[in-house]
């Protein structure tokens, strides 16, 4: 009986001393939780949009073009209502990942400059010249340098020393995405890296006249 009151007289202290700074901990804890809850189920409605536009096949698209879909649109963090260039995606997508050579188009060895001209040739029905600097003299194509106002197939167009002003090329797709040659050959990277960053000039679009 000794310890029980013991015990309760203990309890009621330390509830009477603490229950303020308990009190102020709780709506913290809960509020939290609930903001976490929230972004959880904004991420999940967000995964079953974008699931349900990659399952909503109104376009009777092959299973290699849905699976084209799907994959370029999270490659490039877009809803799969984006991409809809499937040829242009199909062909980038039988050459990613090929190691970079210079002066070479074939799946040893790629140069992005002669890869541009073959994807323009083939996608887009444009012939251009195989090498950066000519492209960007290129009639064809309409320069300018806001980044802004990039969209899906421009050039981009990098310096990387003194004695070659335009030394190579590459493509806006979206959302700072860029497909474009380095070192560890032909990818998609992130526009926004310094590396490009310290590189780029200038970017160049078809011009209507040139798809004619």
């Amino acid at each position: 009986m000794k310890y029980k009151i013991l015990f309760l007289i203990l309890f009621s202290t330390l509830l009477g001393c603490g229950s303020e700074n308990y009190i102020a901990q709780v709506p913290f804890k809960y509020d939290y939780s609930v903001d976490l809850l929230k972004k959880q189920n904004k991420m999940n409605q967000i995964a079953i949009e974008n699931q349900a536009v990659v399952n909503d096949n109104s376009e009777n698209l092959s299973d290699e073009i849905l699976a084209i879909k799907e994959k370029y649109s999270i490659v490039l963090g877009v809803m799969p209502t984006k991409i809809t260039n499937y040829k242009l995606y199909s062909y980038i997508d039988t050459w990613i990942d090929t190691p970079y050579k210079e002066k070479s188009f074939s799946k040893d060895g790629l140069d992005c400059a002669y890869f541009i001209q073959s994807l323009f040739s083939s996608v887009f029905k444009v012939t251009l010249p195989k090498d950066p600097a000519g492209m960007f003299r290129s009639k064809s194509l309409q320069l300018f340098t806001g980044r802004n106002f990039l969209e899906e197939g421009d050039l981009v167009f990098f310096r990387y020393d003194k004695d070659h002003p335009i030394s190579d090329v590459g493509m806006y797709l979206y959302n700072d995405r860029i497909l474009a040659c380095t070192d560890k050959g032909l990818a998609i990277y992130n526009f926004n890296d310094e590396y490009f960053q310290l590189r780029y000039i200038a970017s160049g679009r078809i011009t209507k006249d040139a798809t004619k």
